[in-house]
């Protein structure tokens, strides 16, 4: 029996595969080889056995309605954050033409206000639980209330989403913003896109923070802003599923500040920049931490976490 075989070459997809942060480059060529065996020509013999073809049934075809129907595959992934899950439902989520690569949703109110209402995320923050809606190039990460069970909000999430995508209506809407204020997070311009008024640290570190970190985030289901470089200091904003992260200052440190350090001598290190409800919230956070030291005694070792870090961007 003869053989033979062919070369084909196939181009990974742009994700990366790997985590971005080993030396080794995400998107590379692989080339595999395919080996066939020649199937024996059939002889007349043979011939008269094969089945004779029946005549079509015409009930046996599927309506047009079924014909048209579709098969919709949602993916869930779990995140390092307990309290928030990450679905990609294998369709567009951001409208075509937005500059900016994510959007969030950080309250009801945000879903309808402009310029990027979203009637999929209204209708999510109605799920009890449901505290931010993350929307990414393909994925939706879903944050919750620390003690909402997922055993009660992933189903009807998942429900919402499903349909949303079936019905084929727009995820996400655009209209005319008559303010200067923004409903939703991110909606203006990349912070990491490049800019002809950046000096050159600063377009090193939007290009480290691009490749290397960035695709990590998304990951793990939320993105990066970059808010400024003041006096050494890299000024960063996470989003998503790493905004709530209970693991954030030891990861951080690790990951962010430790390969910026190494590649960039001018940067000195790395801080997470908070809005308002989040510096309350660590306030807080911290006054409650003093309070139980005093209670375990003076010898008590203080938590490290807090809601200010990346996950898995060791370098």
């Amino acid at each position: 029996m003869a053989s033979y075989s062919f070369t084909l070459r196939v181009f990974t997809r742009a994700r990366p595969l790997v985590r971005p942060f080993h030396p080794s480059g995400p998107c590379s060529n692989t080339t595999r080889t395919f080996h066939y065996s020649r199937l024996p020509v059939f002889t007349s013999s043979r011939a008269r056995l094969r089945p004779k073809p029946q005549p079509a049934d015409p009930l046996a075809w599927p309506s047009p309605a079924v014909a048209r129907s579709r098969t919709i595959f949602i993916q869930t992934e779990n995140t390092p954050n307990v309290d928030a899950l990450k679905f990609l439902p294998n369709h567009p989520v951001l409208p075509t033409g937005l500059s900016s690569p994510f959007l969030e949703y950080l309250s009801a109110r945000s879903t309808l206000a402009p310029p990027h209402p979203s009637p999929l995320a209204a209708k999510l923050f109605n799920v009890d639980g449901v505290t931010s809606v993350f929307y990414g190039a393909d994925f939706i990460t879903v944050t919750k209330a620390s003690d909402a069970q997922w055993a009660h909000v992933k189903p009807e999430v998942f429900s919402l989403i499903t349909e949303a995508v079936t019905s084929g209506e727009q995820i996400v809407n655009t209209v005319e913003n008559r303010s200067s204020e923004s409903g939703q997070e991110g909606a203006e311009q990349d912070s990491l896109g490049y800019d002809e008024n950046d000096g050159e640290v600063v377009g090193m570190i939007k290009e480290l923070l691009e490749t290397r970190i960035r695709p990590a985030i998304q990951e793990d289901g939320g993105d990066i802003e970059f808010r400024g470089f003041e006096n050494g200091n890299v000024l960063l904003k996470l989003r998503g599923a790493c905004r709530t992260c209970d693991s954030s200052t030891v990861t951080l440190k690790n990951g962010i500040e430790s390969m910026l350090m190494h590649y960039i001598e001018e940067v000195q290190g790395v801080t997470q920049v908070l809005d308002q409800e989040e510096e309350v919230a660590m306030k807080e956070f911290a006054k409650f931490e003093e309070k139980l030291r005093l209670q375990r005694g003076p010898d008590a070792v203080p938590s490290t976490s807090n809601n200010s870090t990346m996950h898995k961007a060791e370098a």
